[in-house]
């Protein structure tokens, strides 16, 4: 435990918000916190320290932490020697700020500085607060220490892990530049290295993480640096990792068109472990407004893509980012963007309303969308991907699939959850006695899909599965998404 004379910090909770990656960041300063002394609580009424790991990408996300902290005066007060610190995207961007905005907030952490938490909790108690949000190119940031056996214990099978952070893209809407720095890649033994020692800790699967995670080693490989650098072309590392012993999945978020190469396309029909499912932003169907959002390619090129694709494996599933109310977006615009969606068929995607962020380009632009014009686009677009994905899923009832187990069902009732292949939610309903299925987290069952919802699969365990008589209980990390 984190101590001095009278005071101890013996117990942690996180809240994060976000993408991935601050998912993977909230998993890395628990393990921290863990290997500091602390132990992970319930929620913040059993917590000494709450962290909240917050997102920037959308101004609600924003919103929301300064609505929790302006809620935590009271949990602060109730316990004066509680600590609170804030880290992520939100305080790489404000900094200091937020501390003279909030007296009761201790510590304020940007993106490159995981690492220091545990001495600014110390610092914390000794009553000094504190900002840390320097911008680091040492790849010493991605150095951290084994995954403590209070991780462990927690997980279902699956794992992020880290290949590159930053981005050089700068599309007109996107503050991730600002908060996550420039591109660094990792060097490939590293990576490499935390993936043997995942599967050799029983991981199944690994999605590998960036903001533009297939922009991995490119600039390395354009000046012929890959080896002096440890990178590779994001195609090699793929082919590496596929045969590290152990692992069953091999998943990758999030891709930028414009890095799909050759290589990357004849991996995903070559590589017996890569996944069958691609999640490629989009944004928007329309010519006018992508050039606009300087995302650099053009609809045609996104479908060939698509379709290059999908002739590498029929039965790919892809899933987007979509944003509609961009400042200059025409209804003519919008139908554009409808039409895409259709022609590709996603099977999902998560669609926003374009939220105005500090110091982007996008927020000059004349012409921004009426509020509720957008979300009547939104609405829209929703209820067209509702169709996509109904539709997608009753084609699949009848196969045969393999389920990642990672848990008990939000539907209850005995359920178990998992995800298949495709990336898709299996829920898995008790068998004809009543008795859930057999297995934990982290197993992978054979199931029969059944079913079809707007939402998920209903999937039963095939013949020769067995069922248990009780249903599974599994752990979770004090974490909220």
């Amino acid at each position: 435990m984190i101590s001095r004379a009278r005071e101890t910090l013996e117990t942690f909770h996180i809240r994060t918000y976000g993408c991935q990656m601050n998912v993977h960041d909230s998993d890395k300063l628990a393990n921290l916190l863990y290997h500091s002394g602390l132990e992970a609580a319930p929620g913040p009424d059993q917590a000494d320290v709450l962290v909240i790991n917050t997102c920037s990408i959308r101004d609600k996300a924003e919103n929301q932490l300064y609505s929790d902290l302006g809620a935590l005066r009271d949990w602060k007060e109730a316990a004066p020697a509680r600590v609170i610190g804030v880290g992520g995207c939100v305080a790489q961007q404000v900094g200091d700020s937020l501390l003279k905005r909030f007296p009761h907030l201790d510590f304020v952490f940007g993106t490159h500085n995981l690492r220091q938490v545990p001495s600014m909790l110390q610092a914390a108690l000794a009553g000094q607060r504190a900002s840390e949000t320097g911008e680091s190119r040492s790849l010493e940031r991605f150095d951290m220490p084994e995954l403590h056996p209070g991780m462990r214990a927690q997980g279902d099978g699956r794992a992020f892990v880290t290949v590159m952070e930053g981005c050089d893209m700068f599309c007109s809407f996107c503050i991730v530049p600002r908060t996550r720095g420039r591109e660094i890649s990792r060097p490939a033994a590293m990576i490499l290295e935390e993936a043997r020692s995942l599967a050799a800790s029983g991981v199944r699967e690994i999605t590998l993480l960036g903001q533009t995670v297939n922009a991995y080693g490119r600039h390395a490989e354009r000046r012929g640096r890959g080896t002096e650098s440890g990178t590779m072309a994001f195609a090699s590392l793929l082919a590496e990792l596929d045969a590290v012993p152990g692992l069953e999945r091999i998943r990758y978020t999030s891709p930028h068109p414009i890095f799909f190469d050759e290589a990357l396309i004849r991996a995903h029909a070559e590589l017996e472990h890569l996944c069958p499912h691609v999640h490629l932003p989009l944004q928007s169907g329309s010519n006018s407004v992508l050039e606009a959002m300087r995302r650099r390619y053009s609809r045609e090129e996104y479908l060939d893509i698509t379709r290059a694709l999908r002739q590498a494996v029929p039965d790919l599933a892809i899933t987007t980012d979509l944003i509609v109310g961009f400042p200059g977006e025409t209804d003519s615009d919008f139908s554009d963007t409808l039409d895409l969606v259709r022609q590709v068929g996603f099977v999902d995607s998560f669609s926003f309303k374009y939220s105005p962020r500090p110091e982007t380009a996008a927020i000059e632009l004349p012409n921004a969308a009426d509020s509720s014009e957008a979300q009547s686009r939104l609405e829209a677009l929703q209820v067209l991907q509702r169709e996509l994905t109904l539709e997608h899923h009753r084609s699949r009832v009848g196969q045969r699939v393999e389920v990642l187990i990672q848990g008990e069902s939000r539907r209850g009732k005995g359920q178990l959850c998992g995800r298949d292949p495709h990336h898709r939610l299996v829920n898995l309903a008790p068998g004809e006695s009543g008795a859930a299925p057999a297995a934990r987290a982290g197993d992978i069952k054979t199931v029969d899909l059944v079913e079809a919802t707007p939402h998920s699969l209903i999937g039963v365990l095939a013949p020769g599965e067995a069922q248990a008589e009780s249903v599974l209980q599994v752990g979770s990390l004090a974490l909220e998404v």
